[in-house]
């Protein structure tokens, strides 16, 4: 693939992953706005190591307290906080990957790539994200949430299988429903999102046992999107000690709008 479509993939990818916006769905988009061929399960896989690498990164005080939690919670001791939070993660991740696994098996993953689905997702849960921020009392923390908090957030993020959601995007709309501060539900949403990526990418390699993987593609995606994304995840994180999302559901309202108009007229062939 040329150098300049592996970079704008993975800035595309390395941006959006953890923006309310929907990077699956800019990603869907992509081949069907600019004429360029779809950039295949390899890149994507690529893409969102490169993103998973990223939140590491940037939350590594609390990747290394949850990882501290492994031995405890295999010896059976769930008291301690790191225990329990690895447990809560966990158990939020269980409803993304059952749902995954049901609509790859059925196929009906790949009737949801559509511009209309993307469009009407965009503008649906970008208005119930300025709606939920506006109205929720938010002042609970991460170390606040119990397993029921984690259960029902798992199944807000499963809503996220459908293009156009946004995984972090409906994930703090869940989080700021439960009362959960914006700057937390963030950070539950990024937390929740390494277990669920590692999920989806080993689910996603499973396609490419025995294919050849381009290396030099593969590296320079991976590459641009960790950098990507750790920049745009510092500066949302930095941003919200001062600003809600309503600039983000702004831009979801006025891409839904656009993607809806394009969809209905029959401009594109998607």
């Amino acid at each position: 693939m040329p150098l300049y479509h592996l970079i704008l993939i993975a800035l595309i990818q390395g941006i959006t992953e953890f923006l309310p916006v929907s990077s699956s769905g800019h990603l869907i988009l992509l081949p069907g706005l600019t004429g360029l061929p779809d950039q295949g399960p390899v890149i994507d896989v690529a893409a969102h190591i490169g993103t998973l690498f990223a939140v590491i990164v940037y939350f590594w005080p609390d990747v290394r307290h949850i990882a501290q939690g492994i031995p405890q919670v295999l010896r059976g001791q769930l008291e301690s906080p790191s225990a329990r939070l690895l447990v809560a993660l966990s158990l939020a991740t269980l409803p993304v990957m059952g749902l995954g696994l049901v609509l790859k098996l059925t196929g009906l993953s790949d009737s949801l790539r559509s511009i209309t689905v993307i469009g009407w997702s965009m503008l649906v849960f970008g208005i119930f994200l300025y709606w939920i921020d506006q109205r929720a009392r938010t002042t609970r923390h991460i170390q606040d949430m119990t397993l029921r908090d984690a259960w029902i957030l798992g199944l807000w993020q499963a809503v996220a299988l459908i293009p156009g959601t946004s995984r972090s995007g409906i994930t703090i709309t869940g989080a700021l429903n439960a009362g959960f501060t914006r700057k937390e539900a963030a950070r539950i949403a990024m937390l929740m999102s390494i277990p669920t990526i590692i999920a989806s990418g080993a689910l996603t390699a499973l396609d490419l046992i025995g294919g050849a993987v381009p290396l030099r593609d593969a590296s320079v995606v991976a590459a641009f999107s960790f950098a990507a994304a750790l920049l745009a995840l510092g500066l949302m994180m930095r941003l919200l000690n001062s600003l809600t999302y309503t600039p983000y559901v702004v831009y979801r309202i006025g891409l839904g709008l656009t993607l809806l108009t394009i969809g209905y007229s029959g401009g594109l062939g998607f």
